[in-house]
């Protein structure tokens, strides 16, 4: 019986230790850390997002929307690539697996989706932001 109890006991703590480490930190924090390691890609804030545009220059931005929605306002720079042709695209437009490539869409469920698909190709730097709905920096047309 008290085998049967200590097996249970560590049963418990080991399912309390892995639903502690998967919490998510909130979107308001700005540092590194706030990164959420998805497995394959990571999300980051907006803020983070807008960090690196201003400060770093080896960067892509990829708009997972559609052209017509990309053509009716985005984000300066960015390039189109619907989510639904990320596989079909990504290798002639993103050549380089390694680079520092940025990811949206209009509320942020075909940029993890696209973002998903970019790490299951082998981009071993995809970060994901969310929606322009949700962005606040301006956005060109």
């Amino acid at each position: 019986m008290s085998k049967k109890i200590i097996l249970l006991a560590l049963a418990i703590i080991t399912v309390a230790t892995v639903f502690a480490g998967c919490t998510q930190k909130t979107n308001t924090e700005q540092t590194e850390a706030t990164q959420v390691n998805i497995g394959t890609y990571y999300q980051i804030p907006q803020d983070e997002a807008k960090r690196i545009m201003d400060e770093e220059s080896d960067y892509i931005i990829v708009d997972a929307r559609e052209q017509s929605e990309y053509d009716e306002g985005h984000i300066k720079g960015a390039i189109v690539i619907p989510y639904t042709e990320i596989e079909q695209k990504a290798e002639e437009m993103l050549p380089d697996k390694e680079q520092l490539i940025l990811v949206y869409c209009r509320s942020g469920r075909r940029s993890k989706i696209a973002a998903q698909s970019l790490a299951n190709m082998g981009y071993t730097n995809v970060k994901e932001f969310g929606g322009i709905i949700d962005w606040q920096y301006g956005i060109e047309k």
